[in-house]
């Protein structure tokens, strides 16, 4: 019997979810596990894995079909169980639903000729667009995946993307040592570059909200009514910070088995002066007369990470509770899962206080939207060299180059007064110029 492939409950309080991409067209063969389509709800977008192992039958539900949760989207038959049924829609939206499916049995001819292959990096690894298992099968075939052209949403890297480059190279090696060539036209001109996603809109065009898009913009506009911003912006210099990273970030790797970044430095001085100020770390709740501060146990640290399709704010929870190594595995997991849309929505919940990088993207300072129902959030600048006043021990002055990084607390003045905002951030200021813990 056929296995269903049905729409999963991504937590408790989601009722429905649309399916943003098949991953595989009938007839293809499937893995148990193996990322079969992409959803979209209102608490995240996820990758969902086949539920078996052998051959996608039919497709019940098309791309861009928002229905409820255990509904059936398709089947998966064992091998040689039943041939592949056609897809109501499988091919792109703007094909007409009368055209006939492409037939399954053809081949797909060799990929281009890719560029020269290099070998693949911790770095490239962490940012390219793709799942665990298509970075495993970079890695095992020493390919560099940022050469990759991702076909898949937003410009993801599939397997069959992978395959393809991996076939293209095996495919110019041999050419190369004078076997025969499966293509004998493309042996005469050189190869075409890899062809690269289609744009996601045309000029003119009137494209649909996604999901996503459509909560962010529901989120900002309620925040925006809901609480009195109000922002403040401090300068702070981080050149012990930086040296320090600098000095450890090879042997922290080596050792630990994850990057070294700025952010835990960030996350963990926002959380002392958290412990310091826990009305800043505090909700405003309930209405009128009944309204009352929730005061919260644990420092739930969301963390804003943006996506080629997106903003998505993951929590890293109970950070409060964890050292400098526990908060950067935990930020370096989230930002992976986020990335390969392998989030849970309890993820994506429960977080006091916020912290979004507008500076990675070389914004000097951010004045950020306040994540509900936090009642702060925390800009992170760019990290730039700058000239400043620097006073000695015996009080003398002298001019010096410094790493400076611009921080913004946008919060909620309804709760948090200017006096306080300005209290905390000095805090996170002395914390940081000062550094005294240790990294690990």
């Amino acid at each position: 019997m056929p296995t269903d492939i049905v729409m999963p409950q991504m937590g408790e309080s989601i009722v429905e979810g649309t399916i943003t991409k098949w991953l595989k067209k009938p007839g293809d063969k499937v893995q148990r596990d193996e990322p079969l389509f992409e959803i979209s709800t209102d608490k995240v977008d996820a990758e969902i894995p086949s539920p078996a192992a052998g051959v996608l039958q039919e497709i019940k539900v098309v791309e861009g079909a928002t229905v409820q949760v255990n509904t059936v989207v398709g089947t998966i038959a064992s091998d040689g169980e039943a041939p592949a049924k056609s897809a109501p829609k499988a091919a792109p939206a703007v094909e007409k639903k009368s055209a006939p499916p492409a037939p399954v049995a053809a081949k797909p001819a060799p990929a281009p000729e890719p560029p020269a292959v290099q070998e693949t990096s911790h770095d490239e690894d962490e940012h390219a667009r793709s799942s665990p298992l298509v970075r495993k099968i970079a890695r095992e075939h020493n390919v560099d995946i940022s050469q990759v052209s991702g076909s898949g949403l937003g410009g993801r890297i599939t397997k069959q993307d992978i395959m393809a480059f991996i076939e293209g190279k095996s495919a110019a090696s041999a050419q190369g040592s004078g076997a025969p060539a499966s293509a004998p036209a493309a042996a005469s001109a050189p190869a075409p570059a890899a062809p690269k996603p289609l744009p996601v809109a045309i000029p003119g065009d009137l494209v649909p909200l996604t999901n996503m898009r459509r909560i962010i913009a529901q989120r900002m506009i309620e925040s925006r009514r809901t609480s009195a911003h109000v922002h403040c912006m401090f300068e702070v210099d981080i050149t012990k910070i930086v040296t320090l990273r600098n000095k450890l970030k090879s042997g922290f790797e080596q050792r630990n088995g994850a990057r070294l970044t700025f952010m835990p430095f960030f996350v963990r001085s926002a959380i002392i002066a958290l412990q310091q100020f826990p009305i800043v770390n505090a909700s405003l709740e309930g209405h009128d007369k009944d309204q009352g501060i929730r005061y919260h146990r644990h420092v739930n640290v969301g963390i804003a990470v943006a996506l080629d399709w997106g903003l998505i704010v993951p929590v890293l929870k109970n950070a409060d509770e964890m050292n400098f190594l526990g908060l950067q595995r935990g930020i370096t997991d989230l930002g992976e899962r986020a990335r390969n849309k392998k989030l849970k929505p309890e993820d994506v919940e429960g977080s006091t206080f916020t912290i979004t990088n507008p500076g990675q993207f070389g914004a000097v300072f951010g004045l950020p939207i306040i994540n509900q129902p936090n009642s702060a959030i925390m800009g992170v600048g760019g990290i730039t060299k700058t000239p400043l006043v620097v006073t000695d021990a015996d009080g003398n002055d002298s001019i010096a180059i410094r790493s400076v990084v611009h921080l913004t607390l946008g919060y909620d003045h309804r709760l948090i007064d200017g006096a306080v905002a300005d209290q905390f951030m000095a805090l996170v200021k002395k914390t940081m110029e000062g550094w005294s813990e240790e990294v690990g």
